[in-house]
């Protein structure tokens, strides 16, 4: 899966909640300053061909919806960052966050229990 650039990964946040949706109704999502619909469209032809989005013709214009689940995006993207920078241990990384006090004992705590859960 190819990586989003800031701005992409934007857009398809609100294309994922949302879901489908004309280039008109995601740039409403958009708080003030508003970017300009040229600018909106030319973001989601790139998700498109990245294979986030797909598109629907209804006359003229271009309805879009999510190729990819945001959960399975999130998978990856923390995959990825889990290999570049612990060593590919998410022991690793929890111990990283652990220590510069992201995560506090309660925190650890309920991580913990999910785990237990998940058996």
């Amino acid at each position: 899966m190819e990586q989003l650039t800031p701005q992409e990964e934007q857009l398809m946040l609100y294309i994922w909640q949302a879901g489908k949706g004309f280039v008109k109704d995601y740039r409403e999502m958009y708080t003030e300053p508003k970017p300009p619909y040229t600018t909106v469209a030319t973001i989601i032809k790139k998700l498109e061909a990245k294979g986030y989005v797909a598109s629907k013709l209804y006359g003229n214009t271009y309805e879009y919806r999510p190729k990819i689940k945001q959960d399975r995006y999130k998978s990856e993207y923390v995959d990825s960052a889990v290999s570049t920078f612990f060593q590919n241990s998410y022991k690793e990384m929890v111990s990283f966050f652990a220590r510069e006090e992201k995560l506090t004992e309660s925190d650890l705590s309920d991580i913990i229990r999910m785990i237990k859960q998940n058996r």
